[in-house]
């Protein structure tokens, strides 16, 4: 038996923020919830990284979803990368069924349904507000890395943009870069050579291979205009809830070139963009991203290693990174290290795999004195956690077995109809929906090609015609000299002669 006063001081104390917080619900020791243990996160934190982990069917995406609605009731704006296409009913306050009042009655804590404001963002051509970034914007370090250039390609790449660059040829789209990568080793060949030095074609068509496999995985439609400014994704509305910005991904599940273009794209730009916060009272944005094993196991180098440079330093830009999978071993050890709030759903363990997983899962957790870790893996409920998180001043705070809170939003998905309703009245959809075909150096180079294709034709032209004008001046001369020569021949031939010295002696008779 415990010391049940022991127990509810231990974790009230370790749960108690002076500052705002966020309520994740009560501790529990074998079965029984203590309300008056209270778990809650101090919302200061929460820049300071985190994971939600857990076997499938366990309670993530609502452990999720729960988080994402206070920090947007505490005007957290919040990005959720939604891989399963499940948390779309954010939008819609709940239904308040029985299960969640008797929850709440053991929790102690009143239930109080509603929405949060929501934008719906999309990288293809579903529902949503379109994501785009232009190649410019990319810039040569992180295309060469999404495009897994060797040195002397990236070379290439940063020649590219430095000619681009020097003679204003906007890269807008793959289109654009693909015409300069033809145009410097055919038309452009000498131009090139003069001002950047010789540019292998052997390399620019290795380039231009991967290009189109990048193509394949739908990024010709994320590179173009209009770009998405970042700024957009820390709105609040009139009540000063943050915006929950939901990036559906189910359509690109098993395109991860794409999805690994846009992560690289989104962290370089928000790290560039925002300013140095240092700590506040509460961060300025929370990126969530569901279904995190997927990314890592499909993820390029490049990918993981920008993960893990921007964990480390976007904390002092106010912006907390969260990843949801299934089991702590699916986040590289670098970015794990890095995570300050941790909420482990359960484990299950059919095979010895399983066991040997949350042996190492449960290494990830601070010693208690009331808890088992190996043994409270394997059996929590659905919507039951281990928690640990940093209290305000930095230090991990007690383990707690904790009955969570239910969502107060709809715990099921918005319906087609409703999905049309929001995108319909999105302010973001009317900036960022319509297509943009500007000139870009596509066009630009397309031209230029014409015109050199058209003066090459004309001095062709001009050339044939001189020499058709020599050849004929050149007959002319030659049949007059001829003649001449014909005549004078004749005249003082011996035969002429003859002949006309006898015509003379008959005239002289």
């Amino acid at each position: 038996m415990i010391d049940k006063q022991q127990f509810t001081s231990h974790i009230s104390s370790g749960y108690e923020p002076k500052g705002d917080s966020i309520y994740l619900g009560a501790a529990m020791f074998e079965g029984e919830v203590f309300p008056d243990a209270a778990v809650r996160i101090p919302l200061k934190t929460l820049n300071r990284h985190g994971l939600i982990a857990g076997a499938t069917g366990t309670g993530k995406s609502k452990t999720l979803q729960i988080l994402a609605e206070n920090l947007s009731k505490k005007g957290v704006p919040v990005l959720l990368m939604d891989v399963k296409g499940d948390l779309s009913g954010v939008a819609k306050p709940s239904a308040g069924e029985d299960f969640i009042y008797k929850r709440h009655e053991k929790l102690q804590y009143k239930f109080e349904a509603s929405a949060s404001p929501v934008e719906i963002l999309t990288l293809s051509e579903e529902e949503g507000v379109r994501l785009r970034a232009t190649v410019s914007e990319f810039g040569p370090v992180l295309l060469g890395r999404i495009l897994e250039l060797s040195p002397a390609q990236s070379g290439i790449i940063s020649i590219i943009f430095k000619y681009c660059d020097d003679n204003h040829l906007p890269l807008l789209d793959l289109k654009d870069l693909k015409k300069i990568l033809q145009y410097a080793t055919e038309e452009g060949k000498e131009e090139f050579e003069r001002s950047y030095g010789r540019i292998s074609s052997a390399s620019t068509g290795a380039i231009l291979r991967k290009i189109v496999t990048l193509e394949q995985q739908g990024a010709d439609l994320f590179f173009g205009e209009r770009s998405f400014e970042v700024e957009d994704l820390v709105r609040t509305n009139s009540d000063g809830h943050g915006y929950i910005n939901i990036l559906r991904l189910t359509d690109i599940q098993d395109r991860p070139k794409l999805f690994s273009t846009f992560m690289l794209s989104l962290l370089a730009e928000i790290y560039n963009t925002f300013p140095e916060q240092g700590d506040s009272d509460k961060p300025k944005l929370v990126l969530f991203i569901d279904e995190a094993h997927l990314i890592f196991e499909e993820a390029s180098g490049a990918l993981l290693n920008q993960i893990e440079s921007i964990v480390k330093l976007i904390r002092s830009k106010g912006v907390g990174i969260y990843f949801v999978t299934q089991n702590p071993a699916d986040v590289p050890a670098d970015v794990l290290g890095q995570l300050g709030l941790k909420i482990q759903h359960a484990l299950r363990a059919f095979t010895a795999k399983d066991r040997k997983a949350i042996k190492l899962a449960a290494e990830n957790y601070p010693i208690s004195e009331f808890y088992d870790t190996k043994t409270e893996l394997t059996t929590l409920g659905i919507g039951e956690a281990l928690v640990t998180a940093l209290d305000e001043k930095g230090r991990p705070t007690p383990l707690a077995a904790t009955m969570l809170r239910a969502p107060m939003s709809r715990m099921n998905i918005l319906t087609a109809e409703e999905l049309r309703e929001l995108t319909a009245t999105s302010s973001l959809a009317k900036k960022y929906n319509d297509n943009i075909d500007r000139e870009s150096a596509y066009e630009i180079l397309t031209r230029k090609i014409e015109r050199a294709d058209e003066e090459k034709a004309k001095k062709q032209a001009e050339k044939e015609r001189k020499k058709i004008e020599r050849t004929g001046s050149g007959r002319k001369t030659t049949s007059s000299s001829d003649s001449q020569k014909a005549v004078i021949k004749v005249l003082t031939s011996a035969t002429f002669i003859r002949g006309v010295m006898g015509v003379l002696n008959k005239l002289l008779k």
